[in-house]
């Protein structure tokens, strides 16, 4: 049984010696030369960092950045990967959790790092990457390496307006990936297109997926994003066979008929997840990819990417809702309701999984963790964690699971998951607010931010898009003089959203 996700590598390099591993359009490694990067870091690393503890890593995402995280591990550390598309104050509040004493980054974000920590926590990857390697020191740090070490963290929106990093096992990892390659049956000719940004856990099914099964993970240039002929263009000159996207990519390039323009018919799977994908979307990808199957994926960051999924029919009437589907192979999910577990038709209860695939906690949270891992309710007999995720299922009549929804504030928005609690603090944080309130609108994907104060909206806006991700920054405000209330005193957040759908 495998202890590490480099064994997945070193396997690889065994069997697929001089194919290539990663490649970014610019930078290509085969995967020995992958195995020998991440070994050339790891040393350099291995006289500084101590095992279990974070390294950051500020880059683009490329085919380097993937040997970085590598020799992160061969370290015996764990990698967190920070976009340095992120505002720095978010940086700041990130390592202020984190408090990781090394930051890995380039010449291009350097001074991006150094706004943030000291000079001397700043280590340089291209200085990283011409280390020699000290197979002795990495065999010592290997023998010591178990599968429940943390592989990674990434981070979320937290309620109180502090990020949450959820730190993810090799063991959840290598348990997941070995079920999602075997179910979707990718193999070693499969090129998989990555789309996700790497703090994005959809990037996760990607890299261990090519690693595992000697694949090629083609690194799609963020830019490309914002130009679908390119980005088209870029898929179908490397062949992809695969992807595993966030809905809102996909809508990206459907809403701009993007495929009319051109098909990347060397696809044979496409795998999503993030949002509800829309069923006018999917019947554009399905009509101009006929031969390839589609996968709807469902979960959150806490259990390892997805807890469950759903093969997409043709010819069947979705009208009602794509089922989120079936739990993945050694992963339960089930709905619990305030009489315990709903099993009936039509009764909603919120969707909870347990298994290998949950992540050890949040970092240097032990408060959250104890509210979202929980005792198994169902069980008194023992020890058993479950997630809470939050989210409400319900059983369709054919014992299919439907999501429902969310039970609190927290909601899904481009792909992310998103405290509207955070969003309100930081928005009532800024000089000139007094109060705010912030609804989602889940029919037409947006986020409306009501607030009082003096402040103008266009300042507002230019404030907040100054420590917040612009997924989380409302795409329209508007200046109360008062808030509508409900007859218990509190904001009619019903009436805001229908204030907006007029």
């Amino acid at each position: 049984m495998k202890r590490t996700i480099l064994e997945y590598l070193e396997d690889s390099a065994e069997t697929c010696r001089e194919k290539t591993a990663v490649t970014d359009g610019h930078q290509s490694y085969s995967y020995q030369e992958l195995l020998l990067l991440s070994r050339r870091v790891g040393s350099g690393l291995s006289d500084r960092v101590k095992t279990g503890e974070p390294v950051a890593v500020l880059m683009e995402k490329s085919a380097d950045t993937v040997g970085i995280f590598l020799g992160v591990v061969q370290a015996g550390a764990f990698y967190v990967f920070l976009n340095p598309e992120l505002p720095q104050k978010r940086l700041e509040q990130i390592q202020s959790v984190l408090q990781a004493r090394y930051w890995i980054t380039d010449g291009e974000h350097r001074k991006l790092a150094e706004s943030v920590v000291s000079e001397s926590a700043i280590l340089d990857a291209e200085q990283l990457k011409q280390c020699p390697v000290n197979q002795e020191a990495l065999s010592r740090i290997r023998r010591q390496m178990i599968d429940c070490d943390p592989l990674y963290a990434n981070f979320t929106s937290g309620s109180t307006g502090t990020p949450k990093g959820v730190v993810v096992s090799h063991r959840s990892v290598l348990d997941f990936i070995d079920q999602f390659t075997e179910l979707f049956s990718i193999a070693a000719s499969d090129v998989i297109g990555n789309q996700a940004p790497f703090d994005f856990d959809v990037s996760v099914k990607d890299i261990y997926s090519a690693l595992k099964t000697g694949a090629t993970l083609l690194v799609i240039p963020r830019e490309l994003f914002s130009r679908p002929a390119p980005l088209l263009d870029f898929i179908c000159s490397h062949k992809v066979t695969t992807m595993i996207w966030a809905v809102s990519a996909l809508c990206l390039i459907s809403t701009c008929h993007g495929l009319d323009y051109r098909t990347p018919d060397t696809v044979k799977r496409v795998l999503f997840s993030g949002e509800v994908m829309p069923l006018k979307h999917l019947q554009t990808w399905m009509t101009h990819l006929p031969g390839a199957e589609f996968v709807n994926l469902y979960g959150p960051t806490e259990i390892t990417c997805n807890c469950t999924y759903h093969r997409i029919v043709r010819g069947r009437d979705y009208s009602k809702g794509i089922p989120i589907g079936v739990p993945f192979p050694n992963e339960q999910v089930f709905l619990l309701g305030e009489e315990g577990l709903v099993t009936k038709p039509g009764e909603t209860g919120e969707i909870c999984v347990r298994g290998t695939a949950l992540a050890l906690g949040y970092y240097r949270n032990r408060e959250q963790t104890e509210a979202a891992f929980v005792q198994n309710p169902l069980n008194c007999r023992y020890p058993e964690r479950i997630y809470r995720t939050g989210d409400l299922g319900t059983y369709t009549e054919d014992g299919e699971l439907l999501f429902r929804g969310r039970r609190d504030f927290q909601v899904k928005y481009m792909g992310h998951r998103i405290e509207l609690e955070e969003v309100e603090r930081a928005v009532t944080g800024v000089p000139g607010v007094e109060r705010c309130c912030v609804v989602f609108d889940e029919e037409k994907q947006r986020l409306y931010g009501f607030y009082n104060g003096s402040i103008e909206k266009k300042e507002l806006h230019s404030r907040l898009r100054q420590f917040l991700p612009a997924y989380m920054v409302p795409g329209a405000l508007e200046k109360l003089e008062a808030f509508p209330l409900t007859k218990n005193g509190k904001v009619d957040r019903k009436q805001l959203l229908e204030r907006k759908k007029r």
